[in-house]
């Protein structure tokens, strides 16, 4: 194997359980101005470790088509027991699963005709018409804009997608729809139930057959099986005091039964990159798996917020909002990306054909921590490494 760490083809890594391999037959290589640079990032997530920012974290750079750098670092459990970061370990992807699945999955019907993103939410789901929501259109809450408060309250308790639905129904808008930015789950618990009533299908099963298959991710999926759970990266402990392992941590979708537009996917490394290049690759006009025709991915990750907003959004992914630190300062403006609660993101940049996934479970075992800055640090050091210029400001 040839001694160098830039430009490794995916497939290597594809078929390797860990890095140790990789790293220990680099042992002795001489060390280029790349990976000088990503040995930066690698020693900013070690720094995160060693402040108690997460408890280990998985990380990749893929650029033109291949896995140029990757690292595992850490513990992915600490109680009950300790146990080592893997590069296979699965992760709740938390609020990635919005523009992974859900809005994917509404984008698909839109280029079916089946959903006109300009048309009122009550067009499909007429209950949502009510307290003030009658012209919240799917483009609203596909950006952000519907006005809708960020979360369901938990008090009093409810339980089920029913009470969920109905709870959604109901909410009134805390500004006027499409006059300003606030991040809801509201809006994706709302398409995810868009999904499912046009498609007769649980928004699991139709994710499964209509992208998850597709692509090729095998690893990835809500409600993961028993057989994955020791792979799965706990997060904490939830109200009964039991730890959670293969359950959502995300509040409402784990009282929706674990699927929900706006949490509940669980994946892995391997199937991270294969989504994020096989977008690249749709992007881009080669050859890709990626379900969704070019036209409308570059329509879905172009600024498609209501006109005279600062905060720019896609259909589902984030381009300039306030949310948008982890695209650093080297990759384009023109880059989008998300990120994930748990501690989870990933930021693609389709002007210089890279990616940048970070997976940690930073909320183990308790949520007292913040990856912000270590999103941003990592994606700065990656674009350096991969000489990438300042994106203005």
């Amino acid at each position: 194997m040839a001694c160098k760490t830039s430009m490794i083809p995916r497939r290597f890594f594809l078929q390797a359980a860990s890095l140790a391999g990789v790293q220990t037959a680099l042992a002795g290589c001489q060390v280029s101005p790349q990976q000088d640079g990503f040995a930066k990032a690698d020693a900013r997530i070690q720094k995160a470790i060693a402040d108690g920012d997460c408890p280990g974290a998985v990380w990749g750079v893929g650029q033109h088509g291949r896995i140029v750098h990757s690292g595992v670092f850490g513990m992915r459990s600490l109680v009950p027991q300790r146990e080592a970061m893997t590069w296979d370990t699965v992760f709740d992807m938390a609020s990635l699963t919005k523009p992974m699945i859900t809005a994917l999955a509404v984008m698909q019907l839109v280029e079916k005709e089946l959903v006109d993103v300009d048309k009122p939410v009550a067009t499909y789901l007429p209950d949502f018409a009510v307290g003030g929501k009658a012209t919240i259109t799917v483009r609203l809450l596909l950006t952000h804009f519907s006005g809708l408060q960020p979360d369901l309250p938990r008090q009093p308790d409810w339980w089920g997608k029913a009470a969920a639905a109905e709870r959604v129904m109901r909410a009134v808008p805390k500004i006027a729809p499409g006059s300003g930015f606030i991040y809801s789950d509201l809006n994706f618990i709302a398409l995810g139930l868009l999904v499912e009533k046009i498609t007769g299908q649980t928004l699991a099963v139709y994710a499964h057959h209509a992208i998850l298959q597709p692509l090729g991710m095998t690893q990835s999926g809500f409600l993961p099986d028993a057989s994955l759970q020791n792979r799965i990266a706990p997060t904490q402990y939830d109200e009964k005091g039991q730890m959670l392992r293969g359950v959502v941590h995300d509040p409402t979708a784990r009282r929706m039964g674990g699927v929900a537009g706006n949490a509940g996917l669980f994946s892995v490394a391997d199937d991270v990159a294969r989504y994020a290049q096989a977008l690249l690759d749709k992007r881009a006009g080669r050859e890709s798996a990626f379900p969704l025709s070019r036209a409308m991915l570059t329509r879905m990750t172009t600024p498609q917020q209501p006109d005279g907003q600062k905060s720019l959004r896609g259909f589902g992914w984030d381009i300039a909002s306030p949310y948008a630190s982890p695209r650093g300062s080297r990759l384009s403006h023109n880059s989008f990306g998300h990120t994930g609660f748990t501690g989870t993101s990933l930021w693609i940049d389709p002007d210089n054909d890279c990616y940048v996934f970070i997976l940690t479970n930073r909320v183990h075992p308790d949520s007292n921590r913040s990856v912000v800055s270590l999103r941003r640090d990592v994606a700065t050091a990656a674009g350096e490494a991969l000489r990438l210029p300042l994106a203005p400001p």
